[in-house]
């Protein structure tokens, strides 16, 4: 690893997602973070479970982080599974009783709450699958290529 990878300092949001990859990795779920499923919405973490579960995961640093998010609902139409990520200081009272709750830390986490099951349409899940695949493959060839240049 160089020296200048290991200075980047991650954002509190980054490493609660870091934590809940790690997570997810026990689960024997693979994710990538900052997901577009459709214009407008861009997506934390996505999950992608050995038998094609999607579920995708919102990081909430602060309660002015969760009440400035505005959009968390058009997720829902996107995954089987909603989960927020916050830390022990979060006020997780503030988060709806419908969805799921992981705590989390730059470390790892933990589901505390599971969410609620809302299976995707074949067709849907078709569609998150291929983009979850082509954002992976992307974030790979750019980590290997510092001249990569995604065009999308």
């Amino acid at each position: 690893m160089s020296e200048e990878y290991a200075q980047i300092e991650l954002m509190p949001g980054q490493l609660l997602a870091r934590g809940v990859c790690r997570h997810l990795r026990s689960h024997d779920f693979v994710s990538v973070e900052e997901l577009v499923p459709t214009s407008g919405l861009r997506v934390d973490v996505m999950g992608l479970g050995p038998k094609g579960e999607i579920w995708i995961i919102e990081c909430k640093s602060s309660r002015a982080d969760y009440l400035s998010d505005k959009k968390w609902e058009g997720y829902l139409e996107w995954c089987d599974r909603f989960f927020w990520a916050v830390d022990t200081d979060f006020p997780t009272e503030l988060l709806p009783d419908d969805t799921g709750l992981i705590l989390a830390d730059g470390y790892g986490a933990e589901i505390v709450k599971m969410s609620p099951e809302a299976k995707l349409a074949p067709a849907r899940r078709k569609v998150m699958v291929q983009k979850f695949a082509r954002h992976a493959a992307m974030r790979a060839h750019a980590a290997r290529d510092p001249r990569f240049v995604n065009v999308f």
